[in-house]
């Protein structure tokens, strides 16, 4: 979501003030009737400040997309984000300071052209205070946007028509790992739980089809509501976007979490998502030597059919991943406008 750099209140007005000072320069030394110059000066002083101030408003308003427009993917992200009830306020504060603006502008000039040439620099002291106490109203306001173009700078472009496959699974069960090696992309990867803060997103073509896997925050087994912001990432991701979930299991549970509590957020998501779901056992090569491990895998296959074993670490079986991703249809439900993102 692109939004420009907000000014501080003080810089607004600096900006401001200082470009009427110019202005005003710019008239003293024209040709302009001299019992005509005062009244002009401060004339030209107001008109400057006003624009400048309003103009710097109009590029925030205009640049900042309209939220209801985006995607639902785009709306719900910038709400768990920055809350969308938030901007919308900050954004309607601009607006009532912009109107307000004008009208002052409009009122004092008037009052100006219909003044003694000596009252004029009083009026243009006096809409200077006017002016500065409305910028001052909306110093919260400007300070919510500029925190909010700084948490969304990060927001993920989405390509929306292409086939998409979103991993789920719990932290550091390889997700970010799979990624690497199936896409061109190049997500963190480390040994500590939440590694991924936000969406990753890799690409592959085959067959003229273009494919975009999206790497999403690890889940943990809680309920939705008692989830962190990270964890909501993965959920908008697999309510808005998938067109498949590629759930990975840790087979070795070196990841610190019991294949029962995978089993049951995979249950979860099965429940809450009602999507086509490709079940991964990753790590095969940390259970080589257990015959345990292997009996465990082996009934786990027999409960769930066409499962994949891999090793996204050491690349064993890959292909067979990206055969399986090959299969996946387009379910048309991660489509949108995203022309103002």
């Amino acid at each position: 979501m692109i939004i420009p750099t907000i000014p501080t209140p003080d810089e607004l007005l600096d900006k401001g003030f200082r470009r009427a000072k110019k202005a005003a320069n710019n008239v003293r030394t024209s040709k302009i009737p001299r019992h005509l110059k005062s009244k002009k000066i401060e004339e030209a002083r107001i008109t400057t400040a006003c624009q400048v101030v309003k103009e710097k408003l109009l590029m925030i308003l205009n640049r900042v997309p309209d939220i209801e427009s985006l995607p639902e993917f785009y709306q719900d992200y910038i709400d768990i984000t920055v809350s969308v009830d938030k901007m919308k306020q900050s954004l309607g504060a601009l607006n009532w300071a912009y109107g307000i603006i004008t009208q002052l502008e409009k009122d004092y000039t008037g009052k100006i052209r219909r003044s003694a040439p000596e009252n004029a620099s009083n009026l243009q002291k006096q809409l200077y205070g006017r002016l500065a106490s409305v910028v001052k109203k909306i110093s919260e306001d400007l300070d919510f946007l500029d925190y909010g173009k700084a948490k969304l700078r990060n927001m993920p472009t989405i390509n929306f028509e292409a086939t998409t496959i979103v991993i789920a699974g719990f932290p550091n069960v390889g997700k970010s790992t799979l990624l690497r090696q199936v896409t061109d992309a190049e997500p963190r990867v480390a040994d500590y739980p939440f590694t991924t803060k936000g969406i990753q997103i890799g690409h592959f073509e085959r067959n003229w089809k273009h494919f975009q896997i999206i790497d999403t925050p690890g889940l943990l087994d809680r309920p939705i509501g008692k989830m962190n912001n990270i964890e909501l990432n993965a959920i908008l991701a697999l309510e808005h976007l998938a067109d498949s979930i590629l759930f990975i299991f840790d087979i070795s549970e070196t990841s610190g979490y019991l294949l029962e509590n995978q089993e049951n957020l995979l249950n979860e998501i099965n429940k809450i998502f009602k999507k086509e779901i490709i079940i991964v056992f990753n790590k095969i090569d940390l259970i080589e030597n257990n015959e345990d491990k292997k009996e465990t895998l082996k009934k786990y296959k027999e409960i769930y059919e066409n499962t994949i074993e891999i090793s996204a670490f050491e690349g064993i079986k890959i292909e067979k991943i990206i055969e399986r991703m090959e299969k996946v249809k387009k379910t048309g439900i991660n489509t949108g406008n995203i022309d103002n993102v």
